[in-house]
């Protein structure tokens, strides 16, 4: 892939920063001067980081791994979805949902809701619900289709995460370092680059900055792509990781796998249900003996007075 030259970088305006008291101390490596109160990125290494961000995109893309863009700025959303949706991989220009990562078990069920509202217009059950319903239930698929329509195609966990502009996009930023999925971002002046493993410094405000760098790693991607192609023609391809039928082969491998877990969960309780169980019965049986003296006594004494009362007339 070539590189980027500096005058491309230069005209794309992605040297401009933030203003002086909005940096980050971080960013210092990156910041080349100050001028007019507004800090110039090192164009230098800007380049360099940017070619080691698309080689390991080559290289993700290239083992068949899907890589999910995130840009919910008004100034990137538009651009993200022109770039990204002839790629067929993943991403979210609209509201980040928590748990997107971290619960992603619960967003398959909602993608899962979606299609089967589009299952009920197909088979006309659609058609026999009152017109309220009818109108409950569209809103609630058009809601869902623009949070999560560009993710439908997930069967799993992304590989890799690119995001413009990580001190927006936090939330997505701090899901995937939890779960320990790489994450390529442009990181402005006012940003923290040690919380990607592959930062680009770059103004992440600009359109035109903004464009050359997904025009990129949208580069990388269909070149990781092709060798895959190439790859595959020759036999040596890896088997792909992104797939329906795997994506539901894990999910039945998982449902399986939380059933002993229960059973091992209530066999313990059972020996203390057995113990329990004898404590209470040897408690009723203590006890029983220890009642029995008293109600033998109390016999003996009412055939004591029994016996003195019939002795009493023969005297």
């Amino acid at each position: 892939m070539a590189r980027i030259e500096f005058d491309t970088l230069l005209d794309a305006g992605v040297h401009f920063g933030h203003l002086r008291r909005k940096w980050n101390p971080n960013m210092a490596p990156y910041i080349f001067a100050e001028k007019k109160g507004i800090h110039i990125i090192d164009l230098n290494k800007t380049a360099v980081k940017l070619d080691e961000a698309a080689n390991a995109m080559r290289q993700i893309t290239r083992s068949g791994k899907k890589v999910l863009f995130v840009a919910t700025k008004k100034q990137a959303k538009d651009i993200v979805t022109a770039k990204v949706k002839p790629t067929g991989m993943p991403y979210v220009t609209e509201r980040w949902s928590g748990g997107m990562l971290t619960n992603f078990g619960t967003i398959r069920r909602a993608i899962k809701k979606m299609s089967n509202i589009d299952r009920m217009k197909v088979d006309g059950t659609f058609e026999n619900m009152s017109k309220r319903e009818r109108l409950q239930v569209s809103r609630q698929r058009e809601k869902m289709e623009k949070n999560l329509g560009s993710i439908a195609d997930l069967t799993r966990l992304p590989s890799a995460l690119f995001i413009v502009d990580i001190v927006k996009e936090h939330i997505a930023l701090a899901e995937a370092r939890k779960l320990g999925i790489p994450t390529f971002a442009m990181v402005d002046t006012n940003s923290d680059p040690s919380l990607v493993d592959f930062p680009i410094p770059a103004n992440d405000d600009a359109t035109k900055s903004i464009e050359l760098i997904v025009d990129t790693m949208i580069a990388a991607i269909q070149e990781g792509v092709e060798e895959r192609k190439r790859d595959k023609d020759s036999g040596t391809a890896t088997p792909d990781e992104d797939t329906d039928e795997e994506g539901e082969e894990a999910a039945a491998a998982e449902r399986p796998a939380r059933k002993p877990a229960a059973k091992k969960a209530d066999k313990p309780a059972e020996p203390k249900a057995e113990a329990s169980a004898e404590a209470t019965a040897s408690e009723i049986s203590e006890a029983a003996e220890a009642a029995a003296p008293e109600e033998v006594i109390a016999e003996a004494e009412s055939a004591e007075d029994a016996g003195n009362e019939a002795e009493e007339p023969k005297a």
